[in-house]
């Protein structure tokens, strides 16, 4: 048994280590047990009640130090094989640096401090790609965020050139930093708000009247696809099955009132798929990454996850791909719907560490359609709370109903959840308080639009029912839950798109 653990605290960390302890593959015989180091509170209570065989791995706190003396004690002591740091910023902070010091440098996956700016600076990361020749928007540039006057010059230049242009706080910021124009009303008030969202993190780098860094790209048309690529030590690699995020809290275009969050949801695989995309997407960024990151010195075991944009044709084949960014570590929710489809994932894992990549590749539930949606803090509370990206109320308790769900096949994977020992409850705290997941096989005539539609449904019935509620202070019988119900729509319409008349 091969002992594999999965570093974090949010939800596709259990998940992974869920699926390395129970997947079952046809073609590989080894097995694997999942562990979990530091997770939240409410995991280890959660996993008992679930009766997952995932262990847990205690941390003192939630920082660097303590996740490299936990993680570096375990791996002395034979509690786990290997370790997979999950958050981002486990690797600015220099984890696998750390591990690498220890004497363990080859039982960690993830790219080290000096690596690490391929997603903490999405400046930099332009350059690589410009310099790699992997495509990226047709044109941008760094500016000064207090020189406003060239902001304003350059967006609108990209408006008339190319429908639009992209801001972009060009470091770590979970998926928030973008922020989309599309005409010149917008660009003073889409200026001025990501300054005052992102003041304080200039200031601690910068200073107050020190050179903002900004970002500034033309607007990228297509369809938003992402790749989730492990890539071992010889620089093989291997391009795991796709996912679709829905990254805008409600349904419909990014807006002020609709903005970017961390993920309300992802389905896998993604609705325009093809094998011809996956080749496309090992040609025109794996290969050339992975020999920038070579010529660089800087080729280790690691998860790459490059956000791009596809064009397609009439027949839904792939024409053109260009990149957005680069992410270092498995998306969040989409790493969940797409670990669901896997037989091998241990065994993935286990070759991007030993060099083996070329001989291991994905074994895909190729039949399975899988959907992942996270259930978020709505608005309400003592103080008027938006709700999640906003201001979400906390410490509410939290009912569900395991037996309905499990009879459902609907699985829950806690996130903003804790425990409370004292009144024995689980209780919110806030944001994304947990996701729910479910997979289903296309049988007979019925399409994956049909049954991507079922499998929505089916989740969303459950909601509806009250079976995982917060119990909001005001209404007992009520729920301060939120999700998106759209979640899974596009498969449908994919195959109404390309549908033959």
């Amino acid at each position: 048994m091969k002992k594999i653990a999965f570093a974090g605290t949010d939800g596709r960390t259990l998940l992974w280590a869920y699926v390395v302890s129970t997947a079952t593959s046809d073609l590989y015989e080894d097995n694997f047990e999942g562990l979990v180091i530091r997770g939240t509170p409410s995991m280890p209570i959660f996993s008992k009640a679930m009766d997952w065989p995932v262990t847990f791995v205690a941390t003192e706190n939630n920082d660097v130090d303590s996740y490299s003396r936990s993680i570096i004690a375990a791996l002395e002591d034979g509690t786990v094989d290997c370790v997979v740091p999950m958050p981002e910023a486990l690797l600015f902070e220099g984890l696998v640096d750390r591990v690498e010091a220890a004497g363990f440098g080859d039982r960690i996956l993830g790219l080290n401090k000096a690596g690490a700016f391929i997603e903490g600076d999405k400046i930099k990361c332009k350059e690589l790609c410009r310099d790699a020749g992997i495509p990226v928007s047709n044109a941008w540039a760094q500016v000064n965020a207090h020189d406003y006057e060239t902001v304003l010059q350059l967006c609108l230049e990209f408006i008339q050139s190319f429908g639009g242009a992209v801001l972009k706080y060009p470091y770590s910021a979970g998926g928030k930093g973008a922020r989309i124009i599309l005409n010149s009303w917008e660009i003073r008030e889409v200026y001025e708000t990501l300054l005052k969202d992102y003041k304080d993190s200039y200031k601690k780098q910068f200073g107050k009247k020190g050179a903002w860094p900004l970002l500034i790209e033309s607007l990228m048309s297509g369809v938003e696809i992402s790749f989730t690529i492990f890539v071992d030590g010889n620089g093989s690699y291997q391009i795991l099955p796709t996912s679709m995020d829905y990254p805008e809290r409600f349904e419909g275009p990014a807006s002020k009132m609709n903005p970017i969050t961390g993920g309300t949801g992802a389905v896998s695989p993604h609705p325009m798929e093809t094998p011809e995309l996956i080749a496309m997407a090992g040609k025109t960024i794996a290969d050339p990454l992975v020999d920038a990151l070579r010529a660089q010195g800087l080729l280790r075991p690691c998860i790459l996850y490059p956000g791009c944009f596809v064009s397609f044709d009439k027949h839904m084949q792939p024409v053109k791909i260009r990149v957005s960014e680069i992410n270092i570590r498995p998306g969040e929710p989409e790493a969940q719907p797409v670990a669901r489809r896997l037989r091998n994932l241990g065994a993935l894992i286990e070759a991007s560490l030993t060099g083996n990549l070329d001989k291991v590749s994905p074994e895909v539930r190729d039949d399975q359609v899988a959907i992942c949606i996270a259930l978020m803090t709505g608005p309400g509370g003592p103080d008027g709370q938006k709700g999640y990206p906003w201001s979400c109320t906390k410490n509410e308790p939290i009912e569900f109903d395991l037996k309905y769900l499990k009879r459902k096949g609907i699985q829950v994977i806690p996130s903003a959840m804790t425990w409370v020992d004292a009144d024995a409850v689980f209780k919110s705290d806030g944001t994304r308080v947990a996701f729910l997941n479910a997979n289903l096989t296309v049988k007979g005539s019925d399409s994956r639009g049909v049954l991507a539609d079922r499998l929505r449904k089916k989740l969303l019935t459950a909601f509806d029912n009250g079976k995982f509620r917060v119990i909001p202070r005001e209404d007992k019988a009520g729920n301060r839950l939120d999700l998106r119900r759209d979640i899974g729509t596009h498969y449908l319409k994919a195959e109404e798109i390309f549908r033959k008349l």
